[in-house]
Order: structure tokens, then C-alpha cells, then sequence
């Protein structure tokens, strides 16, 4: 899922999301409430009709930027008091309160509230974040199933998996929130500095127990090799900026690996992006192009090389996919490792 904070995917047009394949997007529930403020979401008829983006939505909680503002927010068992990174004004957040504005934004999928810890933390830290993480989920969870839809068309909360990087703590959240039987469930609190042998131990943990029969969603992986080995382990869904925060700068991802647009090697290279590429940007501009204008500052140049990311990104997806249906993904994903890394 391309992210879009603000309510858009950073240079690309709804149109381009969909032709490059997206089908859905996230946004980001902190950053929509303060602004422009869900109030007028709501009236605009939901997140989908304001941006004109007429596919599902998905939604976090705020979760997760209320935890990066570290200084800034004070946690209790209640609720969560923060401060706004625009103008310092405070706000707070309660799991009904989280939900009631996805609600107001019209998510397809809700992220319930939850309490990322940091990496690392104490084994007590990361206990308490568990347990509230736990009853903050089945407050949501009751929320959502005693309140009617704001828009008229259902909406779905998902759980999110806590436990920091204990395996004992990822099973107990694991199993207090499968009790409370989520219609799909997210393994959080990873990709924030972790080692990565770790952060897919801690992946394994929570897909050999939560459900088969409902999606699983590892939030914030964003590399195409870990995308490759979180399906390997049973992840259905993905999210991360990075295709497009890297696309501005200049950095593309090809079936070889990664490319720096911005390098002098492409100075006077007139080949596309990637030669078996079938998007916008590599059926239509040449590297050499696309370097002049990453290094002219030219908004066109950002646009392309985002175009292309997501669209990698999609064809990515699609093929871990066909090989799975085809009963081969364990051998296509060596071929995989061999032919990405091999430029690397």
C-alpha cells in the first residue's frame, strides 16, 4: 500500500496510482486530525471522495507518530495527551476517539490504538505496552461494533501485534488478540532500529499463530527483499514511504537492485530506468533525462522516478503472488535474491 500522510501519495496523481496498480492506499490518521481536521473530511464525504481516490482506505491509528513524538506526549492506560508538532497546541487521544475519527475519514480499514515501544526498551516496558495494548484494542473493538458507519458502508478495525522483540510477549498479544476474533490483524513495533535476523524472528512468532483465514499485515516494511522474505513467512500486507521518499531522491529499484538516478554514470545513459519495465517513466524517458531533472530540481523528475518505484513495487507483489500459485515461490525467491543482489 503506497502511503499517503496528507491524504495524497507524495507526486502522483490518483490516475497514476491506478495505473501502476495500486488498489489501495493508506493515510495517516494523525496528521488528517490535525489538519485539515476530520470534521471536514466527514463533510467532503470521507478521505476517498476529498482526494478523489474512489478505492479502499486504509488508515493507522496515530499510533505510531504519537510514539515518535517522545517528548512531546505523556501515555497513560486512558488515554494518550500529545502535542501538535505544527503549533504545540495539546490534544488527546483515547481509542474511542481514535476510532470516531477514522470513522469521520471513512477507512475501509481501521488500525486500532496501540503503544509502540521504543527499540530497545526494558523487558517491563515492552509488558505494559502488551497489556495496554491489548485493552486499548477491545475498546476499540467495541467502538466499532456499537456505533453505526458515518458514511453508510461498513468499516473494519484491525489488531495490531506489541511485544517488542520477545518472543514470549509476541505470543501473549498474539493470543489476547485473537480471543477478541479482529477481522485481520498487524504485526507492529518493528523496522525502528531492530537487527533484522530479529525483526523477522519476531515476523515468524506472529505468523505461525494468528489466523490464515484473515489478512496479516506487517506495517512499515519497506524494502524489497524484506518484502519478499515477509511473504515467505505469510505477510499478506505491506506499507512504507520508502518507494516514494527515495524516489524523490533520486533512488529507483530495478529487478538488479537499486540505482542512484542521481550518479554521474547516467549522465549520458539514454536507456530507461529498467529495460523490462512497463510503466509511464520507463516507456517514455531515459536515465539521462531523468538524472537532469532530479539535478535541476524539476518536479517531473521526483514524479517519474515515484511512478516507477510504485509501480515496481506492484509488479513485485503480483509476481510473489503467481508463484505462489504456481507452487514455485521458494525457488523464484533464490532467483529473486540472486539477480537483486548481484548489483547491490
Amino acid at each position: 500500500m503506497p502511503v499517503g500522510t496528507q491524504g495524497t501519495v507524495k507526486t502522483c496523481s490518483p490516475n497514476e496510482l491506478k495505473t501502476a496498480g495500486s488498489q489501495i492506499i493508506l493515510g495517516n490518521t494523525y496528521h488528517l486530525y490535525l489538519r485539515p481536521g476530520h470534521e471536514i473530511i466527514e463533510k467532503a464525504g470521507g478521505l476517498q471522495k476529498f482526494s478523489n481516490w474512489n478505492m479502499p482506505m486504509l488508515t493507522d491509528s496515530g499510533g505510531f507518530q504519537v510514539y515518535s513524538l517522545s517528548d512531546l506526549r505523556k501515555i497513560s492506560d486512558e488515554r494518550v495527551v500529545f502535542k501538535s508538532h505544527l503549533d504545540g497546541s495539546y490534544h488527546e487521544f483515547t481509542p474511542e476517539i481514535a476510532m470516531d475519527i477514522q470513522m469521520s475519514l471513512g477507512s475501509d480499514i481501521m488500525m486500532v490504538l496501540d503503544e509502540c515501544p521504543p527499540y530497545p526498551c526494558t523487558d517491563e516496558y515492552a509488558a505494559q505496552a502488551v497489556e495496554r495494548t491489548s485493552k486499548w484494542a477491545k475498546r476499540c473493538l467495541e467502538k466499532v461494533r456499537n456505533t453505526e458507519p458515518k458514511l453508510g458502508y461498513d468499516q473494519v478495525a484491525f489488531a495490531i501485534v506489541q511485544g517488542s522483540t520477545s518472543i514470549e510477549l509476541r505470543k501473549k498479544s498474539a493470543y489476547a488478540l485473537i480471543e477478541l476474533d479482529f477481522p485481520g490483524y498487524a504485526i507492529g513495533g518493528l523496522s525502528i532500529g531492530e537487527p533484522k535476523p530479529i525483526l523477522f524472528e519476531m515476523v515468524d512468532t506472529c505468523t505461525d499463530l494468528l489466523p490464515t483465514s484473515k489478512p496479516r499485515y506487517l506495517m512499515g516494511m519497506g524494502k524489497p527483499e524484506d518484502i519478499v522474505e515477509g511473504i515467505s513467512l505469510g505477510v499478506d500486507m505491506f506499507d512504507c514511504v520508502l518507494p516514494t521518499r527515495n524516489a524523490r531522491k533520486g533512488q529507483v529499484f530495478t529487478w538488479n537492485g537499486k540505482m542512484n538516478m542521481r550518479n554521474a554514470q547516467y549522465k549520458e545513459d539514454f536507456k530507461p530506468i529498467d529495460e523490462n519495465c512497463g510503466c509511464y517513466a520507463c516507456t517514455g524517458f531515459t536515465r539521462a533525462y531523468i538524472r537532469h531533472l532530479l539535478h535541476a530540481e524539476e518536479i517531473l523528475g521526483m514524479r517519474l522516478a515515484s511512478i516507477h518505484n510504485i509501480h515496481f513495487y506492484h509488479d513485485l507483489v503480483t509476481r510473489c503472488r503467481n508463484e505462489i500459485y504456481a507452487d514455485n515461490f521458494s525457488n523464484w525467491k533464490l532467483m529473486f535474491f540472486n539477480n537483486y543482489h548481484s548489483t547491490n
